[in-house]
């Protein structure tokens, strides 16, 4: 038995090149669509990019490898997310002709085999996570309770895709928090100034610049899957499925568009709290632009559409790292 190209990763790397075994493994971890990596772990960079643009400090060697542990850990925690989030949505899958073909209701991987998938990419992820902090280890403990709950918001509230927000987004925290309450900052702050989480080796009101920007990014999320989600309205009203663009229906345009106007006013204040340079908010004129491109041609009856606007956020994702990254370099000026 073959595997097929799935309906929403029509070209990718895994149909064309992975031995054909491995190809339901790594479409169990959606490894044939990239982008929810690149979603993932975006914010994790942003957060560290923010915390080095805030403490006004060269990235050193310990940076380099965030940067890298932040790569692998998405990659990990995405596939061991997908996988869970297939076990539990294997009935629905099933009903839903762009998720029918999934490796769990297709057959081509039992619900056991998948079970030791999760346990395996969260073992190693494991191992990438206690190289961070404490407070970066606290964070990411934390998020597994937004991993598990997130299957079941489809069920319970028309706002799935803001918990996927919630959930996606909780590495600008982790990233940040790695980044700032380092021993490098304890020493170029010679100590002064800290309170309660000065236990942990963070500087007091580290946090409030992150939390705008985890904030944002929420919206952000909420925005794009809401986006993402057009392409499963009609299948998910005859399964009984619940989600943003069900709810917004006809509105979808203007929802998108609050959402996304949201992200960009609580990313200002980010930066301000910050204190990022005026390169920051230039260069953040290319990224309200392109927010404001997708809320204005989303379409609730154009699936295809839907999906190349969804995919474009990865660009979106990038272009908010360069201008934080910018807002650091243009600092005192």
């Amino acid at each position: 038995m073959t595997s097929a190209p799935l309906p929403d990763a029509p070209t990718n790397w895994v149909d064309r090149h992975a031995p054909e075994g491995l190809k339901p493994w790594l479409k169990l971890g959606r490894f044939d669509r990239p982008i929810g990596i690149w979603l993932l772990l975006l914010p994790g960079w942003q957060g560290i990019a923010l915390a080095l643009a805030q403490y006004r400090r060269t990235p050193d060697l310990y940076d380099a490898w965030l940067v890298l542990a932040f790569a692998l850990g998405a990659c990990l925690m995405r596939a061991a997310g997908c996988a869970f989030n297939d076990i539990v949505d294997r009935d629905i899958d099933a009903k839903v002709a762009r998720t029918a073909m999934r490796p769990i209701p297709s057959g081509r991987i039992s619900v056991k085999q998948a079970w030791a998938f999760v346990v395996g990419c969260s073992l190693f992820s494991l191992l990438v996570l206690l190289t961070l902090n404490v407070i970066a280890i606290s964070l990411g403990v934390v998020s597994l309770l937004l991993v598990a709950a997130y299957p079941f918001m489809k069920r319970i509230t028309w706002w799935p895709q803001a918990w996927l927000g919630l959930t996606f987004n909780w590495g600008a925290l982790m990233g940040f928090a790695a980044a700032a309450a380092s021993w490098r900052v304890l020493i170029e702050t010679g100590g002064s100034g800290f309170h309660v989480a000065s236990a942990f080796g963070a500087p007091s009101g580290w946090a409030e610049s992150a939390l705008l920007l985890y904030l944002a990014l929420v919206f952000w999320t909420l925005g794009y899957d809401t986006i993402y989600a057009l392409q499963d309205i009609e299948d998910d009203a005859m399964v009984g499925v619940k989600s943003s663009a069900r709810r917004l229906g006809a509105n979808v345009q203007r929802g998108v568009g609050v959402f996304y106007g949201l992200t960009v006013v609580l990313t200002v204040a980010a930066g301000l709290t910050a204190g990022l340079g005026p390169l920051f908010y230039i260069a953040l004129l290319p990224w309200a632009a392109h927010l404001f491109r997708q809320a204005r041609d989303v379409r609730p009856d154009d699936p295809a559409l839907a999906l190349r606007l969804f995919r474009s956020n990865r660009d979106a994702g990038f272009i908010l790292l360069f201008a934080i990254i910018l807002g650091a370099l243009s600092w005192p000026f």
